[in-house]
C-alpha cells in the first residue's frame, strides 16, 4: 500500500487495534441468555461505550431495545455545514458451535498464519475496530471532516429486531446523509467490494404432534403416525430433487447479472467435500444472491445416544428462509406458512411460530457516496477497482434505515471475506484487510465531505 499520511497513521495503530480486538473478542456476547450470561453482552456494550467516550463522542448511551438487549450510540460533531455519516457495526456474535473444533479458544484472539482468530473477529467486532481506526487516523491528520454517528447493535445475529424497533420509535436518532454498514465483506481477500443487495430472512418454528405420548415401535409402529417421520416428510417438501428451494408460490428463477462466483471458487470457499454435488441450478451467484434458500437450522428429536425403540409423539424444527431482493418478506412468510400447512402429512397437528424476520435490501449504486467510496477503495487497494456484489445473508436494519431515511446514501463494506469463515468454527480476520478497509473508510469520509462541499 502506498503510504499517505492516513495509511501511515493506521499502520502505526495496528498493534493497538489488535489489543482492543483481543479485549472485545473476550466478551462472550451471544445475545441468547439461555446460552451465555447477559452480563457478557453488557460488558461488551460498556466496552464499546467507553471506547466512544475516549474518542470524544458526545451523547454516548446504552439504548435498551425492545428485545431486551442494548445498542450503543454516540455522536461526534463535525465542522459547521458538514454532512453527517452514520457508522454501523454490531458487538453480538454467533455462538462458538463446537468448542472442540476450535484450534484456539473461540473467545481468545489468537494470531496464527498471519490471521487473527476468534469469534467476532470479522463479524462484527472487527467492524467496530475498523470504524475506530478510520476516525483516529482522521483526527491525527487534520480532523474528522464530517459529523459522525456510531450505532453498535447488540442482537443482530439473533434477528430479533430490537434496534429496528428502537429506531422506528426514535426516528430522529440515526438521521444521516450517508450510512456505512460495516458488516459485509470483500468478495475475495484483497479484492475491494461493496455489497449492493442482501437477502431478507424469516425464522419459523415448526411443531408437529401426532400422539398422546411415545409408543413402543414394535407394538404400534407401522400404523401409529410418527411425528418425527411426519416432520422429515414436511421438511423434504421444501426442496426439489436437485436441492432447489421449493416453497409453493415463491419464485426461484431470478438471475444475477453482476459479478459472478466461479463454481470452483465456491466449492473451495464452502469446503465442499470431493465428489459431493452443489445443490440447486443456475449460476452460483443466482443461487446465493437472487433466489430464496431454505435451511433447517435445528430439529427437536431424541439424539442417537440413549434413543429408545419408540414411535414419537412430537417433533419440532427451526426453519430459516432467505428472501431475495424484490420479494416482500411478509409475503414470503405467508407463502411458507401456507406451504407447511398444505404439505403436513397424515393430518398431523401443526403449530407454526414466526420468531424473526427482516426485509431484503437493494442499494442505489449510482449515488455520489459510491463514487466517493470507489475512489477511496482504489487508493487503499492500489491497482484494484471497486467490485459490486450481492450477499446471501441478511442485515434487517438496512431496510429500516432505508425506510426511515430514504434520502440517505447507504454503503455496505466489511471484513467478512471467504477466508474469515464467519458463523463457523475458527472464524478469523485478516489484519491486512482490517488495515486497508480502515484506510478506505477514512478516505471515503474525506472524499464524501469534499463532494458535499462541491
Amino acid at each position: 500500500m502506498s503510504q499517505n499520511p492516513i495509511a501511515e497513521t493506521i499502520a502505526s495503530l495496528m498493534p493497538r487495534a489488535k489489543q482492543e480486538l483481543t479485549e472485545l473478542v473476550a466478551f462472550q456476547s451471544v445475545a441468547d441468555w439461555a446460552q451465555f450470561p447477559q452480563s457478557e453482552s453488557q460488558g461488551a456494550a460498556n466496552w464499546v461505550a467507553d471506547a466512544l467516550r475516549a474518542e470524544g463522542f458526545q451523547d454516548v448511551a446504552l439504548l435498551d431495545t425492545p428485545d431486551g438487549t442494548q445498542s450503543v450510540y454516540g455522536f461526534l460533531p463535525g465542522p459547521e455545514g458538514a454532512p453527517t455519516v452514520l457508522l454501523y457495526a454490531h458487538y453480538d456474535v454467533q455462538p462458538p458451535l463446537d468448542d472442540a473444533a476450535w484450534i484456539s479458544p473461540a473467545f481468545e484472539l489468537t494470531e496464527r498464519d498471519g490471521r487473527w482468530y476468534g469469534r467476532g473477529a470479522a463479524d462484527c467486532k472487527g467492524g467496530f475496530i475498523m470504524h475506530l481506526l478510520a476516525l483516529r487516523a482522521l483526527k491525527a491528520n487534520g480532523g474528522v471532516p464530517v459529523g459522525v454517528k456510531v450505532i453498535v447493535e447488540g442482537s443482530e445475529e439473533q434477528g430479533t429486531g430490537g434496534l429496528q424497533q428502537y429506531a422506528e420509535a426514535h426516528p430522529e436518532l440515526l438521521t444521516a446523509d450517508a450510512i456505512v454498514i460495516g458488516d459485509t465483506g470483500n468478495f475475495r481477500l484483497g479484492l475491494p467490494t461493496v455489497t449492493a443487495t442482501l437477502r431478507g430472512m424469516c425464522l419459523v418454528k415448526v411443531k408437529i404432534d401426532t400422539l398422546g405420548g411415545n409408543l413402543h415401535s414394535g407394538m404400534f409402529g407401522g400404523a401409529a403416525p410418527d411425528a418425527l417421520a411426519a416432520l422429515i416428510r414436511l421438511l423434504d417438501s421444501l426442496r426439489a430433487a436437485d436441492g432447489s428451494t421449493t416453497v409453493d408460490g415463491l419464485a426461484s428463477d431470478a438471475v444475477w447479472e453482476g459479478l459472478q462466483y466461479p463454481e470452483a471458487d465456491f466449492r473451495a470457499d464452502a469446503r465442499v467435500l470431493d465428489g459431493v454435488e452443489l445443490i440447486g441450478e443456475g449460476t452460483v451467484a443466482d443461487r446465493l444472491w437472487a433466489r430464496p434458500a431454505v435451511t433447517v437450522l435445528g430439529i427437536d428429536c431424541p439424539p442417537v445416544v440413549g434413543a429408545t425403540p419408540s414411535v414419537h409423539a412430537g417433533a419440532g424444527a427451526l426453519i430459516s428462509l432467505r428472501v431475495p431482493p424484490g420479494v416482500d418478506t411478509a409475503d414470503a412468510v405467508k407463502l411458507l406458512e401456507a406451504h407447511l400447512v398444505a404439505h403436513t402429512p397424515w393430518q398431523a397437528r401443526l403449530e407454526l411460530e414466526v420468531v424473526g424476520q427482516g426485509q431484503p435490501f437493494r442499494a442505489d449504486t449510482d449515488s455520489p457516496a459510491y463514487a466517493s467510496m470507489a475512489a477511496a477503495l482504489q487508493e487503499a487497494y492500489p491497482g484494484q477497482d471497486m467490485q459490486v456484489s450481492g450477499m446471501g445473508g441478511s442485515i434487517p436494519l438496512c431496510n429500516t434505515l432505508n425506510s426511515l431515511y430514504p434520502e440517505a446514501e447507504m454503503l455496505l463494506i466489511g471484513l467478512s471475506e471467504p477466508e474469515a469463515q464467519i458463523h463457523a468454527v475458527n472464524e478469523s480476520v485478516s489484519p491486512q484487510e482490517l488495515e486497508r478497509l480502515s484506510v478506505a473508510e477514512a478516505l471515503f469520509l474525506v472524499n464524501y465531505a469534499e463532494s458535499k462541499r462541491g
